[in-house]
């Protein structure tokens, strides 16, 4: 059976993203606090994998996952995009007039804010994780007290959802990584590529950038993400992120070594199979 790290606890939007990507296949996932701890204590064995997110529609990109993949043994072998439904759960029986609290993440209560501004004798409640909130509700058979979470989460805790989609913004998406060990990676993968995560340190020189970009057009690549990271001890000088799609794979290999030979380093990521964005709501 296949392992899958997530950062968060059963229930989390992590471990959804990890059950639409593996589909049918069972898996049992592994519980991580914190993104450092994921990366950290990674198995090298062809069953054991990564749920990571990346990229929020809304709230950005999640920084630090950058520095975490590129300084670590892992590299991304395939990506889901999920659709964040926000939902009110409490114990059964409680009706949302009962409510005198209600917890969450930090970005899930931002998220919300819209309906709760109907209900002012509600207090909003900052907690590190939104399946960890719901768990605290429900194990605690806490009365008059509420969970800002996923509806996996009020599965696992036998909480009832008293207003599913309670987000402001319906169009709320967030973008995960699936990463894998380097020596656990498949010889002969099932999906053929036609996307790339690529990272590289430019000559800090006038058009550099501007002429690599040049490149990835000339070889008709597809440029859908560009982010910069400041290289350590090297002040104002910048590690590229870039992301690309693609459909002739030699075309993106000659890219590849002609960018090779104008930058102080690169870095592959990843080669894997474009996710789907097609879940509308």
């Amino acid at each position: 059976m296949k392992e899958v790290a997530i950062q968060g606890i059963k229930g989390c939007f992590h471990e959804l993203a990890a059950q639409k990507y593996f589909g049918n296949q069972p898996i049992t996932t592994v519980e991580c606090l914190s993104f450092n701890q994921l990366f950290g204590s990674f198995k090298c064995s062809p069953n054991y994998y990564g749920i990571v997110a990346i990229e929020n529609s809304l709230a950005g990109t999640i920084l630090p996952n950058y520095a975490l993949l590129r300084n670590s043994e892992l590299s991304i072998i395939g990506e889901v995009y999920l659709r964040i439904e926000h939902n009110l759960l409490a114990l059964e029986g409680q009706q949302i007039e009962d409510l005198r609290e209600v917890y969450s993440h930090p970005m899930a209560i931002a998220q919300c804010q819209d309906f709760f501004d109907q209900y002012p004798y509600i207090r909003l409640i900052e907690s590190p994780d939104t399946a960890l909130s719901a768990r605290e509700v429900g194990s605690k058979g806490k009365k008059g007290v509420g969970a800002i979470a996923g509806k996996l989460a009020g599965q696992y805790y036998n909480l009832s959802v008293l207003v599913a989609g309670i987000e402001s913004n319906k169009q709320n998406f967030t973008r995960f990584w699936v990463v894998q060990h380097n020596r656990a990676l498949p010889r002969n993968p099932l999906q053929v590529p036609n996307k790339a995560s690529v990272c590289f340190h430019a000559a800090h020189r006038q058009g550099e950038l501007a002429a690599i970009l040049t490149l990835l057009a000339h070889y008709e690549l597809n440029l859908t993400k560009i982010q910069s990271l400041p290289l350590p001890g090297k002040p104002w000088e910048y590690f590229f992120h870039i992301d690309l799609t693609f459909t002739h794979y030699a075309a993106y290999r000659q890219a590849i070594e002609a960018i090779g030979t104008r930058v102080n380093s690169l870095h592959i990521l990843g080669e894997y199979a474009e996710g789907i964005k097609s879940e509308t709501v």
